[in-house]
């Protein structure tokens, strides 16, 4: 790593002060509220509905969390302690039978029960709850988060609940006050923040209370079909709460410091911060991050299936790719489509190979370091046969129209190309590689190669085609990048001149025009942009990318994509 200029801050923690990156941002916030409550340690908490499989939202916010956790403890010398708890709602009671999962008939007759008491339908677990929560456990593990696992109904049954459960019941009339002004006026008639549990059936009850017992700390109510008269306990696991009161109550026992919810929460946030402190605690802090928009522009919903799931993104790309995607203007709507991973890899691998040459100001605001707790890896380079050359980092994008011009969908015949480029690559040597070398195999397969399309060359670039692969015949056999770009920026400059005056080289004369490059990929790649044409040619081949321009002249690379397509209806 380069040395720190001389403005730079000296220590990690100074340059933190006024690091601009939002982590940062919203790390200063608790370090103001630590001050205040002089609070001994930090709780952060992300929430999960077990109902449900763990999906790319759950991600989301616990990739967030860790980013804000692992700031604030950068601000604080980790002098702090901090915590973060991954907490399962699976005391709620079933109110729809998933469509992704086996034997429905088995969580049909089991419908309005808790989740824990719910049996699991794919006969793993106990119950659905627990199923899902060794879902979730797995899948956090699986990305190496740093968390502690907790179930609303251990909390609930153990008692850990118990004295803030009370407090409710004590200020019931305060909490329907914050509670009935946001429900519909039928809704408003039968509201109760406690829901008991059947003692006969197990089913979570929506009913109205009759009664109030503080000194008890019971509520009485009657079954709606039978008339008959229950006095339940609140504590206990008896009870369990609606999820808004529930949100405040378990802020207020478990001491949250911060939680951050996706915008259409915005107004439950609210109201359940007026519980919290109807309650005698102050709200945890976060933000409302923005939900995340389908190709269409339309809002994912897991009903609708539309948008992508964490499973197909890991399919294409890595897990850091999205830690990106994750990390990136969270409280800005994106697309979440598969047309987002190509960037979102390149811009990762980009912020890698600048992180090396940084200060450490501008390492902070650098993703990469975000994404990796503070210490991203070296990014993975290769080396040409030519020792002079500096390492390149093979992009993914590079990758793709490697595959395209390849003509295979064998990870072996990229690696031919690679080696044959930089001998001493290999899939052991470049692990980070070989991986990103499938994901392009996988993406081109099934998104790339359908979407492309080939066009034939006008007169004027047929002629500056013929005039490129002539100038290249010198660079057979050579990985110069540089020169080959030269030589290509040569042939631009003749045929295509930018007579804008926008485009000058250093010594005056005038640029390339935008169309030279758009010729290349178009005729060559069969795409709207491309990579570094230089860097791709020393990868590819000199003479392969000699053979590539002759079938892009005589129609064969178009011919070659009529009959995939053809092949592909029939």
């Amino acid at each position: 790593m380069s040395a720190p200029a001389t403005d730079q801050p000296q220590t990690l923690q100074e340059a933190a002060q006024n690091a601009a990156a939002w982590p940062f941002e919203e790390a200063r916030k608790l370090v103001e509220r630590v001050k205040r409550s002089g609070k001994k340690e930090v709780l952060f908490e992300t929430g999960y509905g077990p109902s449900g499989l763990p999906h790319i939202g759950t991600f989301g916010e616990v990739a967030r969390t860790s980013m804000v956790r692992h700031a604030f403890r950068v601000l604080t010398d980790d002098k702090i302690p901090t915590r973060l708890v991954a907490f399962s709602d699976d005391m709620d009671g079933l109110r729809k039978v998933p469509d992704n999962v086996p034997n429905k008939d088995v969580l049909q007759a089991a419908l309005g029960k808790p989740l824990t008491q719910v049996p699991d339908p794919f006969g793993t677990h106990p119950s659905f709850g627990e199923h899902n929560n060794a879902r979730l456990r797995a899948f956090l593990d699986a990305f190496g988060f740093e968390y502690e696992f907790l179930s609303a109904t251990e909390c609930y049954k153990s008692g850990r609940f118990d004295a803030t459960l009370r407090l409710m019941l004590e200020r019931y009339d305060a909490v329907m006050a914050i509670m009935l002004p946001s429900l519909r006026a039928e809704r408003a008639q039968s509201y109760s923040p406690f829901l008991p549990v059947h003692p006969r059936t197990g089913i979570v009850m929506q009913v109205p209370i009759d009664e109030v017992k503080v000194d008890a700390a019971t509520i009485v109510w009657r079954d709606p079909e039978t008339g008959e008269r229950f006095e339940t306990p609140v504590t206990g696991g008896h009870c369990k709460l609606q999820w808004k009161p529930d949100w405040a109550m378990r802020w207020v026992a478990l001491g949250v410091d911060y939680e951050m919810a996706g915008k259409d929460l915005i107004d439950s946030v609210k109201l359940s911060g007026q519980i919290a402190r109807a309650l005698g605690a102050e709200p945890p802090e976060g933000f409302n991050y923005e939900l995340f928009l389908d190709d269409k522009g339309q809002k994912i919903s897991k009903s609708k299936g539309n948008g992508l799931t964490i499973e197909e993104w890991l399919g294409y790309a890595s897990p850091e790719s999205l830690s990106l995607f994750m990390y990136n203007k969270p409280r800005e709507a994106k697309k979440l489509h598969f047309d987002v991973i190509p960037r979102a890899v390149d811009d990762y691998l980009g912020f890698l190979e600048r992180f090396q040459k940084q200060g450490l100001r501008e390492q902070l605001a650098n993703p990469a370091w975000h994404i990796h707790g503070g210490s991203p890896p070296a990014p993975e380079t290769i080396h040409s046969a030519d020792a002079s050359a500096p390492g390149t980092s093979v992009t993914f994008g590079m990758l793709l129209n490697l595959v395209a011009v390849a003509n295979s969908e064998d990870p072996a015949v990229l690696w031919g190309f690679l080696r044959r480029y930089a001998p001493g690559a290999s899939p052991e040597t470049n692990p980070r590689l070989d991986k990103l070398v499938r994901y392009a195999v996988a993406y081109f397969r099934d998104f790339v190669r359908p979407a492309k399309v080939y066009r034939a060359p006008t007169d004027a670039e047929r002629a500056a085609l013929e005039d490129l692969s002539e100038s290249l015949r010198e660079f057979e056999g050579s990985t110069d990048a540089d020169a080959i770009q030269f030589a290509v920026y040569e042939v631009g400059r003749r045929h295509f001149p930018d007579t804008s005056g926008k485009s000058k080289s250093p010594d005056g004369r005038p640029g390339v025009s935008q169309q030279w490059f758009s010729t290349l990929y178009q005729i060559l790649l069969g795409a709207e942009r491309g990579p570094r044409f230089g860097s791709f040619a020393a990868l590819y081949g000199v003479a392969e990318t000699r053979a590539l321009i002759a079938k892009g002249l005589s129609g064969e690379l178009m011919r070659e994509h009529e009959a995939f397509l053809q092949s592909r209806k029939g």
